[in-house]
């Protein structure tokens, strides 16, 4: 009789396999947005346009049989529209209530940070709670709901940037930068034919890798796979190490250190093993942190990137054997 974790490595290679179809050169934003899906959490995606950002969780979403939702964040984008509202039907003389896109599995919050503060909000309960209350009544999202947010990070004009309370319920924040030039090659030759990576998608080309209650199954064998006590003392370590760091204004809080935890178990089944070691906690670690935390005006004056401090955090922090 197989294991629950050999179930799990062959469902996430097929699912890697299949995404790659339409997702070329990306492969790291890939694994880490499987691993945002594995871990039941959110994931802010970020890259210039054209990167293939909502591309990636569309060709994910296909591969894991979910529905699929978008939301184009704009700066009059107001709450109900992302939530829904309750609206009075005249045949039925009483309120009824119309769902907003947020009902859905994927839900994909394109250019999140154009819209003010009070509209990010309304994500902030179905994020934590997956529901939605409207006029005091509490309507249940999928079990599968998952967000994925994008921004470009270097366009800010119109923008509002999204508060801390709200970073910090985003699992990872996935870099998405331009292909090397091999794989910016073959996605130039395929968009001349007819298996252009959005065709692909469009057409319904990638096939599900996971039936009904697939993706319930391979979250509960990802808790078969071993942590040891000295990994998650070592995680520990690591956030408690950014909230004293000579750089860094504010530190990253427990939550961090949940999602590290997280993180780095979905990293070890990435890599088709049963057990976490170190190595997993400092891939993950950037992704994680990075948007956690902020620096000091004086070191964001130098220069100083926050992928720097990360590294300086994890050569600091004394490494189990």
């Amino acid at each position: 009789m197989s294991q629950p974790f050999e179930l799990l490595f062959d469902r996430v290679h097929a699912i890697r396999a299949e995404v790659t179809k339409a997702i070329i050169g990306q492969l790291e934003a890939v694994d880490f947005a499987i691993a945002t899906v594995l871990a039941g959490q959110h994931a802010l995606i970020e890259g210039v346009p054209g990167v293939g950002k909502t591309l990636l969780v569309r060709a994910l979403a296909r591969t894991l049989g979910v529905e699929f939702g978008r939301i184009q964040f704009t700066p009059d984008l107001m709450p109900a529209d992302i939530t829904g509202t309750n609206v009075f039907n005249l045949a039925r003389n009483e309120f009824v209530f119309a769902p907003g896109p947020i009902f859905t599995a994927f839900l994909l919050a394109d250019e999140i940070n154009r819209a003010p503060a009070k509209t990010q909000s309304a994500l902030l309960q179905a994020m934590q709670e997956r529901s939605v209350t409207i006029d005091r009544t509490t309507h249940a999202l999928s079990p599968d709901f998952t967000v994925f947010a994008t921004q470009n990070p270097v366009e800010f004009e119109g923008t509002y940037p999204l508060p801390e309370a709200q970073k910090d319920r985003f699992f990872l924040r996935i870099p998405m930068g331009p292909p090397e030039r091999e794989a910016e090659v073959e996605l130039a030759a395929r968009t001349l034919g007819s298996d252009a990576p959005e065709a692909l998608v469009e057409r319904g080309d990638l096939q599900p890798q996971l039936g009904p209650g697939g993706l319930a199954a391979l979250r509960a064998a990802l808790m078969t796979l071993t942590v040891r006590p000295e990994i998650v003392g070592y995680v520990v370590d690591i956030v408690r190490a950014t909230r004293h760091h000579d750089s860094i204004l504010l530190g990253a809080g427990p939550r961090a250190t949940q999602a590290l935890v997280l993180a780095a178990r979905a990293a070890a089944a990435l890599e088709q093993r049963d057990f976490v070691t170190p190595d997993d906690v400092k891939r993950m670690a950037p992704h994680v942190l990075g948007h956690r935390m902020i620096l000091r005006p004086e070191y964001e004056v130098e220069g100083v990137q926050i992928e720097e401090v990360v590294q300086s955090v994890l050569a600091e922090v004394a490494v189990p054997r």
